[in-house]
């Protein structure tokens, strides 16, 4: 059954038809056009699905879009949005050349973010906890927890 239901997205109000039983990761890709957040699992296992929900990093390949109306929802494109240059956080990854095929960057970056928000200065072990739910198949955990721990010492521009 279709409804209208109002999803606030990177800080854009869109009203759009769906089943609200759809999961918000398709909505957000075939409504809205975003491409960060990837389809991996779909058992809320493997992380690519992240995004922001009103600030805490939240899977979206199983959840119906229907509960996400009325709340803020964040995803990787808008992270370097202004003047077109990178977050802090990309900047690191890239520094730190922290992917591979790429797959898993957008649950990495997300579980980052989060952790960051919170916590400006984590130790090793919180970031190793923050990122241990996303799946990297190509094995590359230790750039990004180098990453995480290059973009906390730049914390003030997060």
């Amino acid at each position: 059954m279709m409804k209208k239901i109002e999803l606030e997205v990177n800080g854009r109000k869109k009203t759009v038809e769906v089943d609200p039983e759809e999961p918000l990761l398709y909505v957000l890709r075939e409504d809205f056009g975003l491409n960060g957040p990837k389809f991996g699992c779909g058992l809320h296992q493997c992380g690519a699905c992240m995004v922001m929900i009103e600030g805490t990093a939240t899977y979206t390949c199983r959840i119906p879009s229907g509960q996400f109306e009325g709340q803020k929802i964040e995803t990787i494109e808008n992270l370097s949005i202004n003047d077109n240059k990178l977050h802090p956080l990309q900047q690191s990854f890239f520094e730190e050349q922290a992917a591979q095929c790429g797959y898993c960057v957008n649950g990495m970056l997300i579980a980052a973010l989060d952790l960051l928000r919170k916590n400006k200065n984590p130790t090793e072990s919180e970031i190793r906890e923050a990122l241990h739910k996303i799946i990297c198949r190509c094995g590359t955990h230790s750039r990004f927890i180098k990453a995480v721990k290059k973009a906390a010492a730049n914390s003030s521009n997060l």
